[in-house]
């Protein structure tokens, strides 16, 4: 292991954590997806999984260390996946505020960004967690590239926007750490989940009111500790299994 991949080594195992379990979750794509972190204070330097790699082989010293502004990444010895550069490089650009952002096709999110109408409404505490805090990508261009990053940075603009549901795509999840991003990716894809599997029955939905389901994601999104909670406790698990993702 060199002394570069020892930087950031907190980080660094929090991020493979969040690997290793979203494997767990079957959360992933192949050796496909994506997940960062932004580790200088203007979020332009950012961890990131090197290229073509299951999670579930992630360890904290493979972790990519990348500069968003320097435009020789993708030529050189350890370059990252290009749509992970394109997408990734171009919201830590462009989005100071979003500090990690992962990104998956993961199963239910991903039918439900394949719906016309991918509108999550807010029909239990779950779905609720987004209501007004997510926005839809109707606008799909194909593998995401420079210009596909730079057009979904600029969806991501709004602070209060923590999901984009990326039409014909998958997720995308943005959070101000780790534990923030990858707690609030698991239940949009619970949430995700929940609504697909209620439009399955063909039975007419129980919306919540527009002020219940307010209500509820301003009370979640204060809810005390239970992000850093869940890392937390994903990172005792692994530890307990002697896991690899620490090395």
């Amino acid at each position: 292991m060199s002394g570069a991949n020892m930087d950031h080594w907190p980080e660094r195992t929090d991020l493979a954590a969040t690997f290793q379990w979203a494997a767990r979750l079957n959360m992933h794509e192949g050796v496909a997806n994506h997940f960062s972190l932004a580790v200088d204070e203007d979020g332009t330097q950012f961890l990131i999984n090197p290229n073509q790699v299951h999670f579930s082989n992630i360890r904290a010293s493979d972790l990519l260390l990348l500069d968003a502004n320097d435009p020789d990444v993708l030529s050189g010895p350890n370059a990252p996946d290009p749509t992970a550069w394109g997408l990734h490089a171009s919201i830590h650009r462009q989005c100071p505020h979003a500090r990690c952002l992962m990104h998956t096709h993961s199963i239910w999110a991903t039918v439900l960004a394949c719906l016309e109408d991918s509108t999550l409404l807010p029909i239990d505490q779950n779905t609720a967690t987004f209501f007004n805090r997510y926005v839809v990508d109707d606008a799909f261009g194909g593998l995401a590239f420079e210009d596909e990053g730079i057009r979904c940075a600029k969806m991501l603009s709004d602070p209060a926007k923590k999901v984009m549901v990326m039409g014909n795509h998958g997720v995308l999840v943005v959070g101000a750490s780790v534990a923030d991003t990858f707690n609030r990716l698991y239940y949009f894809e619970r949430a995700a989940e929940t609504y697909v599997r209620a439009l399955q029955t063909g039975q007419k939905l129980r919306v919540l009111s527009d002020d219940i389901a307010e209500k509820t994601a301003r009370e979640l999104d204060d809810y005390p500790g239970q992000a850093d909670a869940h890392l937390r406790e994903i990172r005792m698990r692994l530890d307990a299994e002697n896991n690899i993702y620490a090395q």
